[in-house]
């Protein structure tokens, strides 16, 4: 039986760019950047408070990255998030989705580098 989830990889063109989206638009901290024996550049980047972490991936041996629609999406905890809103479209990067309202508070989207979605929740009686 596995104990707990550690780490979600998302494989990247451009590395630099996604890390920027990560820690400038999201908030996340670096937590560690290394090169793996096959050649993979890898960074570790969590989000303050989650023992989980975010792996990015450069490996371009590994051809073109495809992201299709509803493939896969990242969701993140927000305190408000029309001010996070605000926040993402002054670093070029507008909701492309929602806000909906939910049963537990509301939600929204946005597209990151590579064609990833986050997802954004905002809970009730925040």
């Amino acid at each position: 039986m596995v104990k707990k989830l550690l780490h979600t990889r998302y494989r990247v063109h451009d590395l630099e760019k996604t890390i920027s989206f990560y820690k400038d638009v999201l908030g996340l901290q670096e937590v560690r950047r290394h090169t793996s024996g096959r050649g993979s550049q890898l960074v570790f980047l969590k989000a303050p408070g989650s023992d989980e972490e975010i792996e990015l991936c450069k490996f371009d041996e590994s051809g073109p990255i495809v992201v299709g629609p509803d493939l896969t999406h990242l969701a993140f905890e927000v305190e408000d998030l029309d001010k996070f809103a605000k926040h993402a479209a002054s670093k070029g990067y507008p909701l492309s989705d929602g806000p909906h309202s939910t049963n537990g508070g509301r939600i929204a989207f946005i597209d990151a580098p590579e064609g990833y979605e986050v997802e954004l929740i905002e809970r009730v009686g925040k």
